[in-house]
């Protein structure tokens, strides 16, 4: 090939390989996860009424002094939410506090949720208009955070948890 030839396509081949390079970087992003800026801060105040008949509204008071907890951020029309209520369930039946915050939903709504695919809380307030959800620095739901004992938030899990979460969960919950 000349040298014409050679500088007519060598500027195409830059952009391309540029362009091909942006698009790549654009389609597998360094990080997903956006991190609350109050991991190792105390929860916000907060009073949250309950979500439904039969379960106990929820305070930031009731993450105080009490030992660490998860507080699960979730939804009855959030689809990631069902595939995490089973892992939910279990980790509640291994003794794991669980509280949760529904966030823009109705009782009933919550409460044929929990019917269905069983309530692993102790404790679950309403946040109606997702101000507490948005104190957290939460992102969407499901989202959960382990607070410990004294109030303070340890870790942070977007989306839903599955068997992957177990080792960093169980590491904050016995974190002093």
């Amino acid at each position: 090939m000349n040298r014409q030839a050679t500088l007519f396509w060598l500027p195409l081949a830059i952009f391309i390989g540029l362009a091909t390079s942006f698009l790549l970087r654009l389609h597998r992003p360094e990080s997903s996860n956006i991190e609350s800026r109050l991991i190792g801060a105390t929860v916000p105040d907060f009073a949250l009424p309950a979500a439904t008949a039969g379960v106990q509204g929820l305070s930031s008071a009731d993450l105080k002094g009490q030992g660490p907890h998860l507080v699960n951020f979730f939804a009855s029309w959030c689809v990631p939410c069902v595939s995490e209520a089973p892992v939910l369930k279990r980790m509640a039946a291994d003794g794991i506090p669980i509280v949760g915050i529904a966030i823009r939903d109705r009782p009933e709504a919550v409460a044929t949720f929990l019917g269905r695919f069983g309530n692993p809380y102790q404790r679950i307030g309403s946040d109606q208009q997702a101000r507490i959800q948005i104190d957290f620095g939460s992102s969407g739901v499901p989202e959960t955070f382990v607070v410990d004992g004294k109030g303070v938030i340890r870790l942070q899990i977007i989306g839903p948890i599955g068997s992957q979460h177990m080792p960093d969960i169980r590491a904050a919950l016995a974190a002093k």
